[in-house]
Formats: C-alpha cells, structure tokens, sequence
C-alpha cells in the first residue's frame, strides 16, 4: 500500500521536475485537469472495443501501454492536489469513509445501484 511519504515523495520529484523544465506556469488547475483527462481518455482507449474478459487478460503489449497511462494519471493527479494543497491520501481515506456510509455492505452487496436508489 502507498503511504503518505511515498505519495510526497512523488510529489516532490513532480515539484522539481516542472521546475527543471521551467513548467510550473503551465501548471494551473485548469491546465492539470484538463489534461488529466487527456490521459483518462487515453486509457479507455485500450478498453474501448474489448468484451469484459478481454479487458481482464490484456495481453502484455497491451498492460504496458496501460500501465504508462495509469502512471500519467497518477502523475497529474498528484501534481494538481499539490497545485489545490490538497492532501490526497487524507481526501481518499476520507471519501471511502464517506462511501461506506452511503453504501452500508449489508444493504448493497452485489448491486451496482446508485447510494439514492435504495
């Protein structure tokens, strides 16, 4: 499992990253979201014409090219929390408290419903 320090230790590498490269002018919110979703929909490429089994036994050309995808969105999306000066572990942990609240096991295992449609 990622720690706290691992994920600020990414985001410290980012921090100096953009700074070697003159970058940190282009790193508003706007622009980072932007192109988060840029690589999001990059990575629903891969998925696009492929039948559930196919997208669960990608072969390894393929989980590569998935991997790299998910390592942009993992960048980006440290990149922007740093930009907001927003603690990402803390929000995830706090949002899946959220989410077991909405979502109490008992009452939704196996349904894919929306929290509003029980």
């Amino acid at each position: 499992m990622t720690s706290q320090s691992d994920l600020l230790l990414l985001r410290d590498k980012l921090r100096a990253f953009a700074a070697a490269r003159d970058w940190d002018q282009f790193h508003s919110p706007k622009n980072l979201s932007m192109a988060l979703m840029v690589e999001v929909a990059e990575l629903m490429e891969h998925f696009q014409w492929l039948t559930e089994a196919q997208s669960l036994g990608l072969a390894a050309k393929s989980r590569d090219a998935v991997s790299e995808e998910l390592a942009d969105i993992l960048l980006y999306l440290i990149r922007l929390s740093d930009k907001l000066d927003v603690d990402l572990l803390e929000a995830a942990l706090h949002k899946l408290e959220k989410n077991a609240l909405k979502y109490p096991a008992e009452k939704v295992r196996g349904s894919a419903k929306k929290y509003s449609e029980y």
